[in-house]
């Protein structure tokens, strides 16, 4: 394929979704997969084996619309995203085989199998890692590529691509900005979990790329962040900025003691994930000025005003992953017909416009997302550097 036909079918996927009326995730399972936010779509019973659409390109939709406790809001959410972007894109292209994982990787290698012996080109999900693996081992089998919604990259591999968003991106995005600002000797305050560990690898990377002193790193067990802050707050003025990779629950109960150990926000500049762009955090008094790295939230206000005329209810914050992901194979399909998800065309280094925001796919299944820099004032976050249109480095 020349160039010229990839930037092609790069502008037909930001068309779809423009066209179509165009944050942030936490932790469950494992690190990034469940969404921060719980969704206020009702519960939905949605039968195995649904279909969306009557293309002739098959692709699959692996979902958790059913755990445990019976049907899932998540799941359902997810579904209804796939039937919004079908009908934005006025696709007659595709037919989507939804299918239900039971929350479980059992389940999920069960709907991988029958997903491809009913012809699937493409797969779309699961959410959870352990879904994924075994989701995975099964599509590189068969020579079939998945577009998964886990943040957790261990599971990322060749023809193996995660949509969600990484930590990683969050954490680069706002080290680099704080580094471009004059920021010049940190400092981490990182709790002993999942989130905690990825973040504080990417911190500790991300300040040797752009020349980054890192004073000090103090770590803190679940709900007992005081010891931590109080030797961050004995550094005085040998720091500039402080990087707090915490969850909107904890920070909540971290963000007060902040304040009594004598750590001020005005001198010290407070650095975040895109799991602080939550109202509870925002409000926040010690976090006031801080920023955070998160996408730009004009593009998921569109697609949830769109969710909820059709739906009649909030879509999750994380539907956006299967919306992009079927605007995407719809736009593919449109372009190429047959065998149209390659690799080749799956990594276009011009990436994707999606509901969030431009992406991109690399050769080792991780993304790469246009990500903006908010800054929290007055209980509200403001963009002080607006996430970008496009990748630097992408020929035409």
């Amino acid at each position: 394929m020349t160039s010229g036909s990839i930037m092609r079918l790069a502008s037909l996927m930001g068309l779809a979704v423009m066209l179509a009326g165009c944050n942030q995730f936490g932790f469950g399972r494992s690190a990034g997969d469940l969404p921060l936010n719980a969704p206020v779509t009702p519960v939905q019973t949605i039968s195995n084996g649904q279909t969306l659409g009557s293309g002739p390109v098959k692709v699959a939709l692996i979902l958790p619309l059913t755990q445990a406790s019976g049907a899932s809001a998540v799941g359902t959410s997810l579904r209804n995203a796939a039937e919004l972007a079908l009908a934005d894109s006025a696709s007659s292209e595709l037919t989507v085989l939804v299918k239900d994982d039971r929350s479980s990787a059992e389940g999920a290698r069960q709907a991988a199998q029958d997903s491809l012996s009913e012809g699937a080109e493409l797969i779309m999900g699961p959410l959870f890692a352990a879904n994924v693996r075994e989701v995975g081992s099964l599509a590189r089998a068969a020579n079939r590529p998945v577009i998964a919604f886990s943040t957790d990259t261990s599971v990322a591999s060749h023809n193996v691509f995660l949509l969600s968003f990484l930590i990683e991106s969050y954490v680069e995005r706002v080290v680099e900005f704080a580094a471009q600002r004059g920021k010049k000797s940190f400092a981490a305050l990182v709790p002993q979990s999942d989130y905690g560990n990825v973040a504080l690898a990417e911190f500790q990377a991300s300040a040797a790329r752009h020349g980054v002193r890192v004073q000090a790193i103090e770590r803190y067990g679940p709900g007992a962040p005081a010891p931590a802050i109080q030797r961050i707050a004995g550094l005085g003025d040998q720091i500039d900025a402080l990087f707090i990779p915490e969850q909107a629950d904890g920070m909540v109960t971290l963000a007060p003691q902040l304040a009594t150990s004598g750590l001020d926000s005005r001198k010290l500049q407070l650095l975040g994930t895109g799991v602080w762009n939550d109202a509870r955090v925002l409000k926040l008094p010690a976090l006031q000025g801080a920023w955070f790295a998160a996408p730009e939230n004009a593009g998921f206000n569109g697609f949830a005003q769109r969710y909820r005329a059709k739906f009649g209810s909030e879509p999750a914050r994380i539907a956006t992953l299967s919306y992009d992901a079927v605007s995407l194979a719809a736009a593919l399909a449109r372009a190429q017909g047959t065998g149209a998800f390659n690799e080749g065309v799956l990594t276009n280094p011009a990436g994707f416009n999606g509901a969030d925001g431009v992406f991109r796919f690399r050769a080792d299944g991780q993304n790469e997302r246009g990500l903006s820099v908010l800054q929290i004032s007055n209980g509200a976050a403001t963009i002080v550097s607006p996430a970008p249109k496009s990748f630097a480095g992408a020929k035409s």
